[in-house]
């Protein structure tokens, strides 16, 4: 069998938006922009890249907003250090590009590693932001919790977190044309997307994006840190930082039908914002609500950040 190459270009995907590098946190990122206004950074999850807000970007930028869809470290077109998929550097990745885009605080819209991201960064440097919204993600730290005294929900839900521990999985991930990808965003997916060509088509993009040089070893990467680090000091200081409630003002969108990140174990998270909170769970969704029920998020991303 003839494995396929896969070059930064699969990343490049063609629409009504801007492609372009930018320097930031000592890496280059790619970053795809549309439209003027208030900053709105949209960060995607795993195993995905920034074609997940493909949707989002040009009605966002047609109601008046500055959006700016990022490519994660390791991710996509954007670089692959070897090191630095730690919560801290990532955390700190997304308010580097704040500045990096010349401005001083943005509303972030995270979904899954992104939501993740965009929790921690909050806690950690909540000056930059105006506002947060988390799709398909929980709080860190509950979804620790969920982990310990959920064996048959989250624990059960968590298990490809822990093949992940594997060494050179990353291997088996991109093996068959990265299959594991696809059967892993099936899984996650709620029954009314999961059918259509839009899931199709991305889920292809996606299968080819994992398979650029170093990406899948990257994307890994930031779901062992916790693990390699969860008794150690880096990481007891992690839980003791993100334990002071974040005064940013938090939108949180759930899918009800989310396998991946159960709702009752991301329905916890409001405990640690001490600003504005607002929690909804979307009917007959899954894991991508920004894909799931375009029309809805965007709705909801305009009427928080505005």
């Amino acid at each position: 069998m003839t494995r396929k190459t896969f070059a930064d270009s699969a990343a490049h995907k063609p629409g009504p938006w801007t492609h372009r590098h930018i320097d930031a946190n000592g890496s280059r990122f790619h970053v795809v922009e549309s439209g003027e206004g208030p900053l709105i950074l949209l960060l995607h999850g795993f195993p995905e890249f920034w074609w997940a807000w493909r949707h989002q970007i040009p009605a966002l930028a047609d109601a008046g907003f500055r959006v700016v869809a990022v490519d994660l470290r390791g991710y996509g077109a954007s670089d692959k250090p070897p090191n630095g998929y730690d919560a801290y550097t990532m955390a700190a990745d997304v308010v580097g590009l704040v500045r990096a885009l010349g401005e001083r605080e943005a509303t972030v819209v995270g979904h899954d590693l992104g939501g993740i991201l965009g929790f921690a960064a909050a806690a950690f440097h909540p000056r930059q932001f105006k506002s947060l919204i988390v799709l398909g993600a929980a709080h860190p730290l509950r979804q620790r919790a969920a982990l310990a005294v959920d064996p048959k929900g989250q624990l059960a839900a968590s298990r490809h977190l822990f093949a992940f521990q594997m060494p050179r999985y990353e291997h088996k991930l991109t093996a068959w044309d990265a299959r594991k990808v696809a059967d892993l965003m099936y899984a996650w997916s709620g029954p009314g997307w999961r059918g259509t060509r839009d899931f199709q088509e991305y889920v292809r993009a996606c299968r080819d994006v994992i398979q650029i040089p170093q990406a899948a070893f990257c994307a890994l990467e930031a779901f062992r840190w916790p693990f390699r680090t969860a008794m150690g000091l880096a990481g007891r200081r992690f839980v003791k930082l993100l334990q002071r409630p974040t005064p940013v003002p938090t939108l949180q969108l759930h899918g009800a039908l989310d396998r991946c990140v159960l709702p009752r174990t991301a329905q916890g998270s409001g405990r640690y914002v001490h600003g504005r909170y607002e929690w909804k769970l979307l009917d007959g969704v899954g894991h991508f609500p920004q894909q799931e029920a375009p029309e809805t998020v965007t709705k909801e991303i305009i009427r928080w950040a505005a």
